[in-house]
């Protein structure tokens, strides 16, 4: 048999998974062995966490119309609920959004409901 040299190929794989690495603590940052196994954690965890967001900030989003909403005396699901009544067609993140940034006009959609 004769001996097969991976010097490159194994060098650059390496590599590749101690970038990834890069900002861990300790061994988990300059081990192979480790670093490889806390990045395939890592990407896992990535992976997951791209589906969490999307579920926290539409929570985030209902509790600040909410809020919003409590000051013309109306509940969450009641506004949203005449805002379907009335066929405006505004999603949680937009109505979030003025609700912060331009109350007025979102005091112009609850009269529009009332």
């Amino acid at each position: 048999m004769t001996r097969i040299k991976r010097g490159n190929v194994a060098r650059k794989r390496r590599k590749k998974v101690l970038q990834l690495a890069k900002g861990f603590r300790g061994t988990h940052s300059r081990l192979f062995r480790t670093s490889k196994q806390q990045v395939l954690k890592a990407l896992r965890y990535s992976y997951i966490g791209r589906k969490h967001k999307k579920r926290i900030f539409r929570r985030l989003w209902i509790s600040r119309i909410n809020a919003a909403a409590r000051l013309y005396n109306l509940s969450y699901s009641s506004l949203i609920f005449r805002l379907k009544q009335a066929k405006i067609g505004l999603n949680r993140k937009m109505l979030a959004q003025m609700a912060i940034v331009d109350p007025i006009s979102f005091q112009y959609i609850v009269t529009q409901i009332l």
